[in-house]
């Protein structure tokens, strides 16, 4: 079991990532979008959009700088394991009690709001669930194992090693026996979460309008409304001089 969880399933993760995101790039570009539902309502969006964002984006952060930098580095420069985790689960907590909030004022408008209820599409409904769900994992897991109620547990030394020895393709799955459960089920969200990424709106993170800095320029221009009247209807683009 250990295998097929931590040694088999983070590489089919990638690969219906990868697979999903060149289906929905080849065969639904414009269905790419956030789905916004901004003009349904705008009051409660503009305080848990930013809350959600930005705290997930220090969240991400977060989890790169503790899974990709390995101790001994911090070691290196002189910050103890204290000072580490100290900083780690203060603005972590921080990042995710935003994010959370966020999350939970976004999910109330959603219910509430009757035109951003009627635009909410099946798939969010089990985005939403999963999103929040390895949110709440991850915040469970980072106070228990604070308080110590998983022990003396350092995932630096577990789930960090585990995390990289993916990288070189050789995943050290032996490290996550000794994991607390809290911890493994965060992981299998966030494997889920990165699952429905190409189908759910949350594919927009993927997109940047870069065409759009190189895009010839949209040229309008008032007409008479008689001479409109008067020219006969084609198809297609006009030419402009």
């Amino acid at each position: 079991m250990d295998l097929l969880l931590w040694g088999v399933l983070p590489y089919t993760v990638l690969v219906l990532l990868v697979a999903g995101l060149v289906w929905r790039g080849r065969h639904d570009r414009f269905g790419i979008t956030t789905h916004s539902s901004q003009l349904h309502e705008s009051r409660l969006l503009r305080i848990g959009s930013p809350l959600f964002h930005f705290g997930m984006a220090f969240v991400v952060v977060g989890h790169v700088v503790g899974l990709l930098i390995p101790q001994s580095w911090t070691d290196a420069v002189g910050v103890d394991d204290h000072l580490y985790h100290l900083v780690a689960v203060s603005t972590g907590a921080l990042a995710g009690i935003a994010a959370i909030a966020g999350i939970g004022i976004l999910v109330y408008r959603r219910l509430t709001v009757p035109g951003v209820r009627r635009a909410t599409l099946r798939s969010d409904h089990l985005m939403y669930t999963v999103l929040i769900g390895a949110m709440l994992l991850g915040l469970t897991a980072t106070v228990l194992n604070s308080v110590g109620a998983t022990g003396e547990y350092n995932y630096r030394e577990g789930i960090s090693v585990w995390f990289r020895s993916l990288f070189v393709l050789q995943p050290d799955y032996a490290l996550m026996a000794g994991t607390p459960l809290a911890f493994k089920l965060h992981i299998l969200f966030g494997f889920a979460l990165i699952t429905l990424i190409p189908y759910s709106r949350l594919v927009h993170m993927f997109t940047a309008p870069v065409r759009y800095l190189f895009r010839p320029y949209v040229v309008y221009r008032r007409r008479d409304p008689e001479q409109q009247a008067q020219r006969p209807k084609r198809r297609g683009w006009e030419r402009v001089s």
